[in-house]
Protein backbone atom coordinates (compact mmCIF):
# COMPACT_ATOMS: atom_id res chain seq x y z
CA UNK A 1 0.00 0.00 0.00
CA UNK A 2 1.07 3.56 -0.71
CA UNK A 3 0.03 6.39 1.59
CA UNK A 4 -1.27 9.18 -0.64
CA UNK A 5 -2.52 12.51 0.64
CA UNK A 6 -4.32 14.83 -1.79
CA UNK A 7 -5.74 18.30 -1.50
CA UNK A 8 -9.54 17.71 -1.54
CA UNK A 9 -10.10 21.17 -3.03
CA UNK A 10 -7.65 20.38 -5.85
CA UNK A 11 -7.17 16.60 -6.22
CA UNK A 12 -4.27 17.09 -8.64
CA UNK A 13 -2.30 18.60 -5.76
CA UNK A 14 -0.60 15.63 -4.06
CA UNK A 15 0.99 16.53 -0.72
CA UNK A 16 2.83 13.24 -0.32
CA UNK A 17 3.02 9.68 -1.52
CA UNK A 18 5.09 7.22 0.47
CA UNK A 19 5.20 3.46 0.99
CA UNK A 20 3.34 2.10 3.99
CA UNK A 21 5.99 0.98 6.48
CA UNK A 22 4.18 -2.21 7.49
CA UNK A 23 3.36 -3.91 10.77
CA UNK A 24 7.01 -4.29 11.77
CA UNK A 25 7.50 -0.52 11.75
CA UNK A 26 4.64 -0.06 14.19
CA UNK A 27 5.94 -2.77 16.51
CA UNK A 28 9.45 -1.31 16.31
CA UNK A 29 8.16 2.17 17.18
CA UNK A 30 6.44 0.75 20.25
CA UNK A 31 9.63 -0.97 21.39
CA UNK A 32 11.66 2.22 20.99
CA UNK A 33 8.99 4.13 22.88
CA UNK A 34 9.01 1.50 25.63
CA UNK A 35 12.76 1.91 26.01
CA UNK A 36 12.46 5.70 26.32
CA UNK A 37 9.43 5.76 28.63
CA UNK A 38 10.92 4.89 32.07
CA UNK A 39 13.34 7.83 32.10
CA UNK A 40 10.49 10.13 31.07
CA UNK A 41 8.17 8.81 33.78
CA UNK A 42 10.79 9.41 36.48
CA UNK A 43 12.06 12.72 35.11
CA UNK A 44 9.83 14.59 37.55
CA UNK A 45 6.90 16.97 37.24
CA UNK A 46 9.00 20.02 36.40
CA UNK A 47 10.72 18.35 33.44
CA UNK A 48 7.50 17.00 31.95
CA UNK A 49 5.68 20.28 32.49
CA UNK A 50 8.45 22.29 30.84
CA UNK A 51 8.57 19.94 27.86
CA UNK A 52 4.83 20.13 27.23
CA UNK A 53 4.99 23.90 27.56
CA UNK A 54 7.77 23.95 24.99
CA UNK A 55 5.58 21.93 22.62
CA UNK A 56 2.86 24.55 23.00
CA UNK A 57 5.37 27.29 22.23
CA UNK A 58 6.64 25.47 19.13
CA UNK A 59 3.12 24.95 17.76
CA UNK A 60 2.14 28.54 18.50
CA UNK A 61 5.20 29.84 16.65
CA UNK A 62 4.23 27.83 13.55
CA UNK A 63 0.46 28.16 13.85
CA UNK A 64 -0.01 30.14 10.63
CA UNK A 65 1.84 27.61 8.48
CA UNK A 66 0.15 24.71 10.28
CA UNK A 67 -3.30 26.17 9.63
CA UNK A 68 -2.42 26.56 5.95
CA UNK A 69 -1.29 22.92 5.89
CA UNK A 70 -4.62 21.79 7.38
CA UNK A 71 -6.47 23.81 4.72
CA UNK A 72 -4.46 22.17 1.97
CA UNK A 73 -4.36 18.59 3.24
CA UNK A 74 -7.82 18.04 4.75
CA UNK A 75 -9.82 20.89 3.21
CA UNK A 76 -10.56 22.59 6.51
CA UNK A 77 -11.88 26.15 6.00
CA UNK A 78 -9.20 28.66 6.96
CA UNK A 79 -11.10 30.22 9.86
CA UNK A 80 -11.74 26.78 11.38
CA UNK A 81 -8.14 25.72 10.78
CA UNK A 82 -6.86 28.76 12.64
CA UNK A 83 -9.27 28.05 15.49
CA UNK A 84 -8.08 24.43 15.64
CA UNK A 85 -4.47 25.55 15.98
CA UNK A 86 -5.40 27.97 18.77
CA UNK A 87 -7.17 25.12 20.55
CA UNK A 88 -4.19 22.83 19.99
CA UNK A 89 -1.85 25.29 21.67
CA UNK A 90 -4.29 25.66 24.58
CA UNK A 91 -4.51 21.87 24.97
CA UNK A 92 -0.75 21.50 25.36
CA UNK A 93 -0.66 24.41 27.83
CA UNK A 94 -3.52 22.90 29.84
CA UNK A 95 -1.83 19.52 30.17
CA UNK A 96 1.55 21.14 30.87
CA UNK A 97 0.16 21.81 34.36
CA UNK A 98 -1.01 18.21 34.83
CA UNK A 99 2.34 16.79 36.06
CA UNK A 100 1.88 18.86 39.22
CA UNK A 101 -1.55 17.36 39.96
CA UNK A 102 -1.88 14.87 42.87
CA UNK A 103 -1.34 11.30 41.74
CA UNK A 104 -2.97 9.59 44.70
CA UNK A 105 -4.20 9.80 48.29
CA UNK A 106 -3.18 8.75 51.81
CA UNK A 107 -5.52 6.75 54.07
CA UNK A 108 -5.40 5.51 57.63
CA UNK A 109 -5.15 1.78 58.14
CA UNK A 110 -8.16 0.00 59.58
CA UNK A 111 -6.17 -0.90 62.68
CA UNK A 112 -2.64 -0.42 63.99
CA UNK A 113 0.25 1.70 62.76
CA UNK A 114 1.13 2.20 59.10
CA UNK A 115 -0.25 3.95 56.04
CA UNK A 116 -2.37 3.07 53.05
CA UNK A 117 -1.54 4.89 49.82
CA UNK A 118 -3.08 5.04 46.37
CA UNK A 119 -0.98 6.22 43.47
CA UNK A 120 -1.62 6.49 39.74
CA UNK A 121 1.20 5.36 37.45
CA UNK A 122 1.58 5.46 33.64
CA UNK A 123 0.73 2.39 31.59
CA UNK A 124 3.84 2.62 29.40
CA UNK A 125 3.25 3.17 25.66
CA UNK A 126 0.05 4.82 24.46
CA UNK A 127 -1.06 3.78 20.98
CA UNK A 128 -3.14 6.53 19.36
CA UNK A 129 -5.20 5.98 16.20
CA UNK A 130 -6.65 9.25 14.94
CA UNK A 131 -8.85 10.55 12.09
CA UNK A 132 -8.14 13.22 9.49
CA UNK A 133 -10.76 15.84 10.35
CA UNK A 134 -8.95 17.45 13.29
CA UNK A 135 -5.36 16.66 12.29
CA UNK A 136 -3.71 18.66 15.09
CA UNK A 137 -6.28 18.90 17.89
CA UNK A 138 -7.27 15.23 18.20
CA UNK A 139 -3.71 13.83 18.27
CA UNK A 140 -2.87 16.56 20.79
CA UNK A 141 -5.75 15.94 23.17
CA UNK A 142 -4.75 12.28 23.24
CA UNK A 143 -0.95 12.68 23.30
CA UNK A 144 -0.65 15.59 25.74
CA UNK A 145 -2.32 13.87 28.74
CA UNK A 146 -0.56 10.60 27.92
CA UNK A 147 2.81 12.34 27.98
CA UNK A 148 1.94 14.48 31.01
CA UNK A 149 1.33 11.35 33.06
CA UNK A 150 4.62 9.72 32.04
CA UNK A 151 3.70 7.59 29.03
CA UNK A 152 5.41 7.45 25.66
CA UNK A 153 3.26 7.86 22.52
CA UNK A 154 3.05 6.20 19.11
CA UNK A 155 0.57 7.85 16.73
CA UNK A 156 -1.02 6.23 13.68
CA UNK A 157 -2.87 9.02 11.82
CA UNK A 158 -5.42 8.63 9.05
CA UNK A 159 -3.63 8.48 5.68
CA UNK A 160 -5.42 11.64 4.54
CA UNK A 161 -3.76 13.62 7.36
CA UNK A 162 -0.26 12.17 7.20
CA UNK A 163 1.51 15.42 6.34
CA UNK A 164 -0.08 17.19 9.31
CA UNK A 165 0.87 14.34 11.65
CA UNK A 166 4.49 14.29 10.49
CA UNK A 167 4.73 18.06 10.93
CA UNK A 168 3.27 17.78 14.44
CA UNK A 169 5.79 15.08 15.30
CA UNK A 170 8.60 17.31 14.10
CA UNK A 171 7.52 20.09 16.46
CA UNK A 172 6.85 17.80 19.41
CA UNK A 173 10.20 16.10 18.84
CA UNK A 174 12.04 19.36 19.43
CA UNK A 175 10.90 19.39 23.06
CA UNK A 176 10.88 15.69 23.99
CA UNK A 177 13.57 13.03 24.33
CA UNK A 178 14.00 10.79 21.31
CA UNK A 179 11.54 7.93 21.00
CA UNK A 180 8.79 9.45 23.15
CA UNK A 181 6.55 10.63 20.30
CA UNK A 182 6.60 8.69 17.05
CA UNK A 183 4.33 8.79 14.01
CA UNK A 184 3.75 5.59 12.05
CA UNK A 185 2.03 6.37 8.71
CA UNK A 186 -0.14 3.80 7.02
CA UNK A 187 -3.52 2.14 7.14
CA UNK A 188 -5.21 -0.83 8.74
CA UNK A 189 -2.06 -2.97 8.84
CA UNK A 190 -0.06 -0.43 10.82
CA UNK A 191 -3.04 0.47 13.00
CA UNK A 192 -3.70 -3.17 13.86
CA UNK A 193 -0.05 -3.75 14.70
CA UNK A 194 -0.03 -0.72 17.00
CA UNK A 195 -3.14 -1.90 18.86
CA UNK A 196 -1.52 -5.30 19.22
CA UNK A 197 1.64 -3.89 20.80
CA UNK A 198 0.74 -0.78 22.85
CA UNK A 199 -0.03 -0.77 26.58
CA UNK A 200 -3.06 1.54 26.31
CA UNK A 201 -5.05 2.49 23.20
CA UNK A 202 -7.11 5.55 22.28
CA UNK A 203 -9.05 5.53 19.00
CA UNK A 204 -11.21 8.04 17.13
CA UNK A 205 -12.89 7.04 13.89
CA UNK A 206 -15.70 5.01 12.38
CA UNK A 207 -17.86 2.55 14.30
CA UNK A 208 -16.79 -0.40 12.17
CA UNK A 209 -13.08 0.16 12.74
CA UNK A 210 -13.63 1.18 16.36
CA UNK A 211 -15.34 -2.10 17.18
CA UNK A 212 -12.35 -3.98 15.74
CA UNK A 213 -9.96 -1.89 17.84
CA UNK A 214 -11.99 -2.52 20.99
CA UNK A 215 -12.12 -6.27 20.40
CA UNK A 216 -8.38 -6.46 19.80
CA UNK A 217 -7.47 -4.38 22.84
CA UNK A 218 -9.88 -6.03 25.26
CA UNK A 219 -8.67 -9.46 24.14
CA UNK A 220 -5.22 -8.39 25.31
CA UNK A 221 -6.61 -7.00 28.57
CA UNK A 222 -5.32 -3.46 28.01
CA UNK A 223 -7.25 -0.21 28.59
CA UNK A 224 -9.00 1.13 25.49
CA UNK A 225 -11.25 4.03 24.65
CA UNK A 226 -12.97 4.52 21.31
CA UNK A 227 -14.89 7.54 20.03
CA UNK A 228 -16.97 6.36 17.09
CA UNK A 229 -19.13 9.15 15.76
CA UNK A 230 -22.70 10.28 16.11
CA UNK A 231 -26.11 10.75 14.55
CA UNK A 232 -26.67 13.90 16.54
CA UNK A 233 -30.03 15.59 16.98
CA UNK A 234 -31.07 19.18 17.58
CA UNK A 235 -34.41 19.46 19.39
CA UNK A 236 -36.22 22.74 18.77
CA UNK A 237 -39.17 23.60 21.05
CA UNK A 238 -42.00 25.94 20.04
CA UNK A 239 -40.78 28.78 22.29
CA UNK A 240 -37.32 28.86 20.71
CA UNK A 241 -36.39 31.75 18.41
CA UNK A 242 -36.43 30.04 14.98
CA UNK A 243 -33.82 32.34 13.46
CA UNK A 244 -31.34 31.85 16.29
CA UNK A 245 -31.92 28.10 16.40
CA UNK A 246 -31.55 27.88 12.61
CA UNK A 247 -28.24 29.75 12.74
CA UNK A 248 -26.83 27.34 15.33
CA UNK A 249 -28.09 24.29 13.47
CA UNK A 250 -26.96 25.43 10.02
CA UNK A 251 -23.45 25.97 11.37
CA UNK A 252 -23.48 22.47 12.83
CA UNK A 253 -24.80 20.89 9.63
CA UNK A 254 -22.60 22.68 7.11
CA UNK A 255 -19.46 23.80 8.94
CA UNK A 256 -16.43 21.96 7.49
CA UNK A 257 -18.91 20.23 5.17
CA UNK A 258 -20.44 18.36 8.11
CA UNK A 259 -17.25 16.39 8.63
CA UNK A 260 -17.35 16.35 12.41
CA UNK A 261 -18.55 13.61 14.72
CA UNK A 262 -20.51 16.33 16.56
CA UNK A 263 -22.26 17.67 13.43
CA UNK A 264 -26.06 17.88 13.50
CA UNK A 265 -27.64 15.13 11.39
CA UNK A 266 -31.27 15.24 12.60
CA UNK A 267 -33.41 18.25 13.48
CA UNK A 268 -36.45 17.45 15.63
CA UNK A 269 -39.02 20.26 15.52
CA UNK A 270 -41.62 20.07 18.29
CA UNK A 271 -45.21 21.04 17.51
CA UNK A 272 -45.62 24.58 16.22
CA UNK A 273 -41.85 24.98 15.81
CA UNK A 274 -41.91 22.98 12.58
CA UNK A 275 -43.11 25.49 9.99
CA UNK A 276 -41.05 28.55 11.05
CA UNK A 277 -37.98 26.40 11.59
CA UNK A 278 -38.33 24.76 8.18
CA UNK A 279 -38.29 28.14 6.49
CA UNK A 280 -35.51 29.65 8.63
CA UNK A 281 -33.26 26.62 8.37
CA UNK A 282 -33.64 26.22 4.61
CA UNK A 283 -32.80 29.90 4.20
CA UNK A 284 -29.80 29.64 6.54
CA UNK A 285 -28.38 26.62 4.72
CA UNK A 286 -28.79 28.24 1.30
CA UNK A 287 -26.80 31.21 2.60
CA UNK A 288 -23.83 29.14 3.82
CA UNK A 289 -20.71 30.13 1.83
CA UNK A 290 -19.42 27.10 -0.09
CA UNK A 291 -16.05 27.24 -1.78
CA UNK A 292 -12.28 27.20 -1.59
CA UNK A 293 -11.24 26.41 2.01
CA UNK A 294 -8.35 28.87 1.69
CA UNK A 295 -10.89 31.71 1.31
CA UNK A 296 -11.53 33.22 4.78
CA UNK A 297 -15.24 33.60 3.94
CA UNK A 298 -15.75 29.87 3.26
CA UNK A 299 -17.76 27.87 5.80
CA UNK A 300 -18.42 24.69 3.80
CA UNK A 301 -15.39 23.41 1.93
CA UNK A 302 -14.85 20.12 0.09
CA UNK A 303 -15.47 16.58 1.24
CA UNK A 304 -12.28 14.70 2.05
CA UNK A 305 -12.48 12.24 -0.88
CA UNK A 306 -14.41 11.65 -4.08
CA UNK A 307 -16.02 8.60 -2.45
CA UNK A 308 -17.22 10.70 0.49
CA UNK A 309 -18.70 13.27 -1.92
CA UNK A 310 -20.53 10.58 -3.90
CA UNK A 311 -21.87 8.86 -0.78
CA UNK A 312 -23.19 12.17 0.52
CA UNK A 313 -24.94 12.88 -2.78
CA UNK A 314 -26.49 9.41 -2.84
CA UNK A 315 -27.92 9.88 0.66
CA UNK A 316 -30.56 12.42 -0.39
CA UNK A 317 -31.63 10.77 -3.66
CA UNK A 318 -35.42 10.32 -3.86
CA UNK A 319 -36.11 12.49 -0.81
CA UNK A 320 -37.95 15.78 -0.40
CA UNK A 321 -35.16 18.37 -0.55
CA UNK A 322 -35.76 21.73 1.14
CA UNK A 323 -32.30 23.20 0.49
CA UNK A 324 -29.21 22.09 -1.39
CA UNK A 325 -29.34 18.64 -2.91
CA UNK A 326 -26.63 19.36 -5.49
CA UNK A 327 -23.00 18.48 -6.12
CA UNK A 328 -21.39 21.68 -7.43
CA UNK A 329 -19.61 21.29 -10.76
CA UNK A 330 -16.19 22.59 -9.83
CA UNK A 331 -12.72 21.18 -9.14
CA UNK A 332 -12.62 19.35 -5.82
CA UNK A 333 -15.12 17.21 -3.98
CA UNK A 334 -17.96 19.53 -2.95
CA UNK A 335 -21.56 18.99 -1.83
CA UNK A 336 -24.09 21.73 -1.15
CA UNK A 337 -25.44 21.98 2.44
CA UNK A 338 -28.65 19.99 2.24
CA UNK A 339 -31.86 19.71 4.27
CA UNK A 340 -34.42 16.97 3.60
CA UNK A 341 -37.77 16.05 5.14
CA UNK A 342 -40.46 13.36 4.92
CA UNK A 343 -37.82 10.69 5.48
CA UNK A 344 -39.26 7.23 6.14
CA UNK A 345 -38.29 5.35 9.32
CA UNK A 346 -35.40 3.02 8.61
CA UNK A 347 -33.88 5.27 5.95
CA UNK A 348 -30.09 5.37 5.96
CA UNK A 349 -30.05 9.01 7.12
CA UNK A 350 -31.87 7.95 10.30
CA UNK A 351 -29.68 4.89 10.93
CA UNK A 352 -26.14 5.73 9.86
CA UNK A 353 -23.73 8.62 10.11
CA UNK A 354 -23.38 10.18 6.66
CA UNK A 355 -20.20 12.24 6.97
CA UNK A 356 -21.27 15.23 4.91
CA UNK A 357 -23.39 18.41 5.01
CA UNK A 358 -26.83 16.78 4.98
CA UNK A 359 -29.50 16.72 7.71
CA UNK A 360 -33.07 15.53 8.13
CA UNK A 361 -35.98 17.60 9.49
CA UNK A 362 -38.35 15.54 11.63
CA UNK A 363 -41.63 16.56 13.32
CA UNK A 364 -42.44 15.68 16.93
CA UNK A 365 -45.76 16.06 18.78
CA UNK A 366 -44.23 17.13 22.07
CA UNK A 367 -41.01 16.97 24.08
CA UNK A 368 -41.56 13.36 25.11
CA UNK A 369 -41.96 12.38 21.47
CA UNK A 370 -38.83 14.36 20.56
CA UNK A 371 -36.83 12.51 23.20
CA UNK A 372 -38.03 9.16 21.84
CA UNK A 373 -37.08 10.15 18.28
CA UNK A 374 -33.64 11.29 19.44
CA UNK A 375 -33.00 8.14 21.47
CA UNK A 376 -34.09 5.85 18.62
CA UNK A 377 -30.68 6.17 16.96
CA UNK A 378 -28.02 3.66 17.92
CA UNK A 379 -25.58 6.53 18.41
CA UNK A 380 -25.53 8.85 21.42
CA UNK A 381 -22.79 11.45 21.21
CA UNK A 382 -24.35 14.91 21.57
CA UNK A 383 -27.80 16.52 21.48
CA UNK A 384 -28.70 20.19 21.41
CA UNK A 385 -31.95 21.54 22.87
CA UNK A 386 -33.23 24.95 21.79
CA UNK A 387 -35.78 26.67 24.04
CA UNK A 388 -36.47 29.85 26.00
CA UNK A 389 -37.67 27.84 29.00
CA UNK A 390 -34.85 26.24 30.99
CA UNK A 391 -37.33 24.30 33.14
CA UNK A 392 -38.71 22.65 30.02
CA UNK A 393 -35.22 21.82 28.80
CA UNK A 394 -34.24 20.27 32.11
CA UNK A 395 -37.39 18.15 32.02
CA UNK A 396 -36.09 16.32 28.99
CA UNK A 397 -32.33 16.38 29.46
CA UNK A 398 -31.92 13.44 31.82
CA UNK A 399 -33.91 11.17 29.49
CA UNK A 400 -31.60 11.74 26.53
CA UNK A 401 -29.24 8.83 25.82
CA UNK A 402 -26.33 11.03 24.83
CA UNK A 403 -22.98 11.68 26.43
CA UNK A 404 -23.14 15.45 25.92
CA UNK A 405 -26.11 17.83 25.95
CA UNK A 406 -25.94 21.46 24.85
CA UNK A 407 -28.77 23.94 25.51
CA UNK A 408 -29.21 26.86 23.08
CA UNK A 409 -25.88 26.04 21.45
CA UNK A 410 -24.73 24.09 18.39
CA UNK A 411 -24.03 20.37 18.70
CA UNK A 412 -20.51 21.15 17.50
CA UNK A 413 -17.88 22.59 19.78
CA UNK A 414 -15.62 20.96 22.36
CA UNK A 415 -14.56 22.18 25.79
CA UNK A 416 -11.23 20.38 26.07
CA UNK A 417 -11.06 20.76 29.86
CA UNK A 418 -14.24 18.67 30.31
CA UNK A 419 -14.89 14.98 29.57
CA UNK A 420 -15.74 14.21 25.94
CA UNK A 421 -17.50 11.09 24.71
CA UNK A 422 -20.78 9.42 23.88
CA UNK A 423 -23.14 6.60 24.76
CA UNK A 424 -24.26 3.49 22.89
CA UNK A 425 -22.46 3.07 19.54
CA UNK A 426 -20.82 6.48 19.83
CA UNK A 427 -18.21 5.44 22.33
CA UNK A 428 -16.56 2.74 24.35
CA UNK A 429 -14.55 3.01 27.54
CA UNK A 430 -13.67 6.02 29.69
CA UNK A 431 -14.08 9.59 28.48
CA UNK A 432 -11.22 11.57 27.00
CA UNK A 433 -10.11 15.18 27.54
CA UNK A 434 -10.07 17.11 30.80
CA UNK A 435 -9.02 15.38 34.00
CA UNK A 436 -10.72 12.20 32.80
CA UNK A 437 -7.83 11.72 30.36
CA UNK A 438 -5.30 11.75 33.20
CA UNK A 439 -7.11 8.83 34.81
CA UNK A 440 -7.36 6.91 31.53
CA UNK A 441 -3.64 7.06 30.82
CA UNK A 442 -2.73 5.85 34.32
CA UNK A 443 -3.45 2.82 36.49
CA UNK A 444 -4.24 3.03 40.19
CA UNK A 445 -1.99 1.16 42.61
CA UNK A 446 -2.64 0.59 46.30
CA UNK A 447 0.30 0.50 48.71
CA UNK A 448 0.23 -0.80 52.28
CA UNK A 449 3.07 0.55 54.44
CA UNK A 450 3.43 -1.30 57.72
CA UNK A 451 5.77 -0.46 60.56
CA UNK A 452 9.05 -2.37 60.58
CA UNK A 453 8.43 -3.09 64.27
CA UNK A 454 4.93 -4.54 63.80
CA UNK A 455 4.52 -8.23 64.50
Amino acid sequence: MTVISRNPADPADVLLALPSPGAFAAADAVERARAAQPDWAYAGAAARSAALGAVADAIEAERTDLADLAVREVGKPLVEARAELARTVAIWRYYAQAPYEPTGAVHDTAAGPGLLLTRRRPHGVAGLVTPWNFPFAIPSWKAAPALATGNAVVLKPAPEATACALRLAELVGRALPEGLFTVVPGGATEGGALVSAADVVSFTGSSAVGRTVVRSATARGIPVQAEMGGLNAAIVLPDADPGRAAAHIAASVAGYAGQKCTATRRIVAVGAALDPLREALAEALRAVPVGDPADPSTVCGPLITETARNETGAAWQGLSVLAGGTLPDRPGWYAAPTLVEKVAPGHRLLREEVFGPVATLLPARDLDHAVRITNAARYGLVTSVHTADLDTALHGLDRLDTGMIRVNAPTTGVDFHLPFGGAKSSGYGPREQGRAALDFYTASRTYTLGSAGTV
